[in-house]
């Protein structure tokens, strides 16, 4: 170019390398894998223990005969368009199937069994008791609520799952180069494809093929069946085509997963930076009194006592006040310091389990803190994951170890 000394064939090459770069980089790995895996474990968790918790209050909560009627969920979800299995049926029966496979999914997502399934059940059963009574929920329900979509698009089994054990486990074998049968996953896939194709031409709500849903102008009945036949064609590619067409469809998947958690990691910064600065535009957070009220609300003091201390205290509330807005302002902008945002993630980790001891809201701190978990260095995973596992060790007798290897090699592979 005149007056640059830079051909602009040069420059068009240097352009063209940088971005086989970025590509080769996005499709050649699933970043962060110990990191999905905390996302993984603690949302299922957090879940699992909420419906665990609420067992006894269930139909009051969720079922038909909470003061939320079928007719009034289902008139709201005709008019958001949201999706949930709850309103196909008023029954008791139907309401207690769905609840007890949300609670096996969290379960199974938990440990890491058959991660690529149990992540879309678990999203079918977050949406399904989450828009039944929308009323019900501490903030947590909603990140809950993001986030188990989101996993859907995760590779959040590479680690810390039992879908890995199989992995090595036949990865040590004789032949590991031969192809999978996986039985189990042909008859798990079989069932829900009929269980959806039956609804499907049942005619129930909330299964368009066009329309609201997890995407713009996509209904959740083509979500679902998209879903579906992606798994089966990516198993059907690992066992009859394992050249070309493997190493393509690996690579959208590793384009997915880590447009997945970019996805993750932008949403926790805009939960921090949205709260932070709206907590500015409050008068109450201004003069450093907002932490005060909480504390003098029956409903937010477990310890009555503890909480009446505290409150008495201003040079205290006026800290925590100011301190928490601080916090959730800066964090984003400390992503560039990785100093910096350590210290911040411990800060609000404790902010978390002071809320969850203090104001009793621990599920909703511990949505918050796995959120906030997706940002913590991939060594000090690595350094907890063989901490446990050598606890583990020690606590369980070598014969019981050996035989979860035998029972979780016949179960088959992910």
């Amino acid at each position: 170019m005149p007056g640059t000394g830079k051909h602009p064939r040069t420059e068009e090459t240097r352009i063209e390398r940088a971005f086989g770069h970025v590509f080769r980089r996005v499709t050649g790995s699933a970043f962060a894998p110990y990191q999905s895996a905390v996302v993984r474990i603690g949302f299922a968790a957090t879940w699992l223990f909420f419906l665990l918790r609420e067992w006894p209050n269930r139909q009051e909560l969720y079922g038909p005969h909470g003061p939320w009627s079928g007719d009034m969920a289902r008139r709201l979800l005709a008019d958001n368009q949201a999706f949930s299995v709850l309103t196909w049926s008023d029954g008791r029966g139907w309401f207690e199937l769905v609840y007890t496979l949300a609670l096996l999914s969290s379960a199974l997502l938990m440990v890491g069994w058959r991660t690529r399934t149990m992540s879309v059940l678990f999203m079918v059963g977050v949406l399904s008791l989450q828009n039944r009574s929308i009323f019900i929920g501490d903030g947590g329900d909603n990140v809950i609520h993001l986030m188990a979509i989101y996993l859907v698009l995760t590779r959040c089994g590479q680690v810390w799952s039992l879908d890995a054990r199989r992995a090595a486990k036949r990865g040590q074998g004789a032949d590991p180069g031969l192809p999978e049968r996986d039985i189990t996953g042909v008859v798990l896939w079989a069932v829900l494809g009929l269980s959806l194709a039956m609804a499907q031409v049942m005619g129930l709500s909330g299964l368009s093929w066009f329309g609201a849903g997890p995407f713009p102008g996509v209904g959740w009945g083509l979500t679902l069946w998209t879903l579906w036949c992606a798994h089966g064609v990516w198993w059907a590619v690992r066992r009859y085509a394992p050249g070309e067409p493997r190493v393509v469809l690996d690579m959208l998947g590793k384009l997915a997963h880590n447009g997945a958690m970019l996805v993750i990691v932008v949403e926790v910064c805009l939960i921090y930076a949205t709260a932070g600065w709206y907590k500015i535009q409050g008068s109450r957070w201004q003069d450093g009194t907002a932490v005060y009220y909480p504390m003098h609300l029956d409903y937010f003091s477990p310890w009555p006592d503890l909480s009446r201390l505290l409150a008495d205290n201003g040079l205290m509330i006026m800290l925590i006040t100011y301190g928490t807005v601080i916090v959730q302002v800066a964090f984003p902008f400390t992503l560039f310091n990785r100093r910096v945002k350590n210290v911040l993630l411990v800060v609000m980790i404790c902010e978390h389990l002071s809320i969850a001891f203090l104001l009793g809201l621990p599920f909703f701190s511990l949505a918050m803190i796995t959120a906030d978990a997706v940002f913590l260095p991939t060594v000090f995973l690595v350094w907890l994951g063989a901490r446990v596992s050598a606890v583990r060790d020690r606590v369980l007798p070598r014969s019981t170890r050996d035989g979860e290897r035998e029972m979780t090699a016949a179960a088959g592979a992910p």
